[in-house]
C-alpha cells in the first residue's frame, strides 16, 4: 500500500537510550508502533502535552512530511542512493531546550555537516514530493512568514528548510510559561544523560503514514555509505 505521506526524519537507533527514554515520555514508539506508558506529571495533563510530537514519533526532521509524486518504490530508493553516498558523522551533545514555545532536544555546538545533511535531504527527494494543495499551504500560515520562509513554501513546500532550518527533536506542544517552569525539568530529569551520550549519524530514517490522520512510524533506516 502506498503511504499517504512520507518524510526523511534523524531518529536515535533502537538500541540508543535516547529511543527508549524518549519514545516514553512521547508515549509511543515509533518503531514498534506500540503504545507506552508515560512518566507521572503531577498538576499536567502529559498525555495531552505531548499529542502533537506524539503522531510524528520521536525524531528530528531532515526533509518534511510530503504526498508523493511517483509512488513509494521511486522515493525510497531515491533516499536509499541519496544514504549511499552521503558520509557518516558525529552529533554533538544533545539538551532540552526551549524552541519558540516548545520543548526539543537541539544540538550543543555548531554542527556543519548536520546541516549539509538536512539540506541534501531536502533537495534530493523533491522530485518526488506533491506539489501542496492550497489547504496544505494555507495551514502553513503564510501572511506570518518572511519573505524567506514563504519563497521556500512556495519551492520547497515547507517554510522552514535551509538557512530557515534548526535541528530539534520535539517534546511538547507550545507551552505556556507556567508549565514550561514544570515540564522543562521535568522532561530533563526523565531523559537524564541520554540525550548527551556520544552518537554517530550514520543512516537516514524513512518515515511513512499510512492514511491522514494516523501516526508516522518508521519504516526504513537507510545507511549512509559515502
Amino acid at each position: 500500500m502506498t503511504p499517504h505521506r512520507i518524510a526523511l526524519y534523524w531518529a536515535p537507533e533502537q538500541d540508543d537510550p535516547l529511543h527508549a527514554a524518549g519514545s516514553a515520555w512521547l508515549g509511543r514508539d515509533a518503531a514498534s508502533g506500540a503504545a507506552l506508558p508515560q512518566p507521572a506529571l503531577p498538576g499536567h495533563d502529559i498525555a495531552a502535552l505531548t499529542a502533537d510530537p506524539r503522531g510524528y514519533g520521536l525524531h528530528a526532521t531532515l526533509k518534511p512530511p510530503f504526498r508523493l509524486a511517483d509512488g513509494y518504490a521511486a522515493a525510497r530508493d531515491a533516499a536509499a542512493a541519496l544514504a549511499a553516498r552521503l558520509a557518516p558523522f558525529d552529533l554533538p551533545p544533545l539538551a532540552v531546550h526551549d524552541l519558540d514555545g516548545f520543548l526539543a532536544l537541539r544540538e550543543t555546538t555548531p554542527c556543519p555537516p548536520l546541516h549539509r545533511f538536512a539540506e541534501a535531504c531536502v533537495e534530493a527527494l523533491d522530485a518526488h514530493r506533491a506539489p501542496p494543495t492550497e489547504a496544505e499551504i494555507a495551514r502553513r500560515r503564510p501572511d506570518r512568514l518572511t519573505v524567506t520562509q514563504r519563497m521556500n513554501l512556495e519551492r520547497w513546500g515547507y517554510p522552514y528548510v535551509f538557512g530557515e532550518w534548526r535541528f530539534h527533536v520535539t517534546l511538547t506542544r507550545r507551552l505556556a510559561p507556567e508549565e514550561k517552569a514544570a515540564v522543562l525539568p521535568a522532561v530533563t530529569d526523565f531523559l537524564g544523560a541520554a540525550p548527551a551520550l556520544p552518537r554517530r549519524v550514520a543512516a537516514i530514517t524513512l518515515f511513512a503514514q499510512a492514511g491522514p490522520g494516523e501516526p508516522f512510524a518508521i519504516a526504513e533506516r537507510l545507511p549512509l555509505g559515502g
